[in-house]
């Protein structure tokens, strides 16, 4: 999957800046609340726009009144839990540090929640090996949402600008996983 020029995504969350790390974070959440709430609506729009600002004050605060309102959404149970901690230890704390940590964490959560859609579910150590460049054995969800993590941060890098790329690649993302779960629903 890597070539001798693409970084592995450890490399891309170190080498990635706060707004960065936090539209990294921001991306995996993103991403799986198709899992936490049948319509996403508009919960992360602020946190988003504290991103694109590179507003920290304003960071926590939109990340604590976007878990208080969908806290109040119900889900479908099949990894609800690991989607809400993902929002609930978002960093009050807007630093390199804080956020590498959370962003770091974000992509090993999102990585798992798609992996156990895959077919063949995830081997012990798969999401690591992936994370750190080799994605041999990763299903087509897991191997899906390997590339859109990378893609998020490459394109994290480019700024503000970069951002609606990032955007762009969580609705899709999210589209995927939705499809998946409703899936997934109609032949339980």
């Amino acid at each position: 999957m890597t070539s001798a020029t693409s970084r592995s995504l450890l490399e891309l969350i170190d080498g990635a800046d706060e707004r960065g790390l936090a539209a990294a974070g921001l991306a995996c959440l993103d991403r799986c609340l198709p899992l936490l709430a049948a319509d996403r609506g508009d919960a992360l729009r602020p946190v988003w726009a504290a991103v694109a600002r590179g507003d920290g004050g304003a960071w926590g605060e939109a990340a604590a009144k976007a878990l208080a309102e969908l806290d109040a959404e119900g889900g479908d149970g099949t990894g609800e839990g690991a989607v809400r901690e993902m929002l609930a230890t978002a960093p009050p704390a807007w630093t390199a540090e804080a956020l590498r940590a959370w962003a770091g964490a974000c992509s090993v959560t999102a990585l798992d929640l798609h992996g156990r859609f895959d077919a063949a579910g995830v081997p012990d150590g798969l999401v690591e090996r992936c994370r750190a460049g080799d994605a041999d054995g990763a299903g087509p969800l897991l191997a899906g949402e390997l590339r859109r993590q990378q893609a998020v941060l490459e394109s994290a890098a480019h700024g503000p600008t970069g951002l609606r790329r990032v955007r762009e690649l969580s609705v899709e993302g999210g589209r995927v996983l939705r499809a998946v779960v409703s899936r997934r629903a109609r032949t339980a």
